[in-house]
């Protein structure tokens, strides 16, 4: 599930954080995962479940800084309060892959194919584990994690994202559309 269109404000925000190290843009955003979150999770109020952010390997995080997935996860973590739990270092890039920007569908299968691995398989058995990321635009890479988390004994595995690339003219509502406005405007002025 994904809070938005990859698109507009809502993807200059991310841009913001991402490329640029904004890091107060980290909030909004979290709070806009926190809404998908809570949507998506309405069904399993019995169940704490495990946040994990997409990792980045530690090449790309040295060179970024930070990882704008985890922030962001850390930020919705913040405003759901006890509500989930987050885990780092429980799925780690194995190896540096190449950005996914341009690839093909078959390409970016290949690419991320082993790209993942559990190495502590008991911190997500039988959990409820939801792995979040910035953006999804094929979802392969969400793919991907979930099966290296299912392989690693996971119950079930959900993916939520802060915004979904669409191509075509498939396309979210505007339901967010002044909230994101809001928030690129609060974080371009401070």
């Amino acid at each position: 599930m994904s809070y938005g269109e990859y698109a507009g404000n809502l993807r200059g925000l991310i841009h913001l954080l991402k490329y640029d190290g904004v890091l107060p843009a980290r909030s909004p955003l979290g709070e806009m995962l926190a809404e998908t979150l809570e949507e998506l999770l309405s069904g399993h109020a019995n169940e704490r479940p495990l946040l994990v952010a997409v990792p980045l390997h530690r090449r790309k995080r040295g060179q970024r800084g930070f990882n704008q997935a985890e922030l962001i996860t850390q930020s919705a973590a913040e405003v759901l309060a006890d509500q989930v739990e987050v885990a780092t270092d429980v799925l780690l890039r194995r190896r540096d892959t190449v950005s996914q920007v341009g690839l093909s569908r078959d390409e970016r299968i290949a690419n991320m194919r082993d790209a993942f691995r559990v190495p502590r398989p008991r911190l997500v058995k039988g959990r409820l584990v939801v792995v979040v990321d910035d953006v999804m635009t094929t979802g392969t890479t969400l793919s991907e994690c979930a099966r290296v988390l299912k392989q690693a004994g996971a119950e079930r595995v959900l993916a939520a994202t802060v915004a979904r690339a669409f191509q075509g003219e498939l396309s979210l509502a505007a339901d967010h559309a002044e909230e994101v406005e809001e928030a690129a405007t609060a974080v371009a002025s401070s």
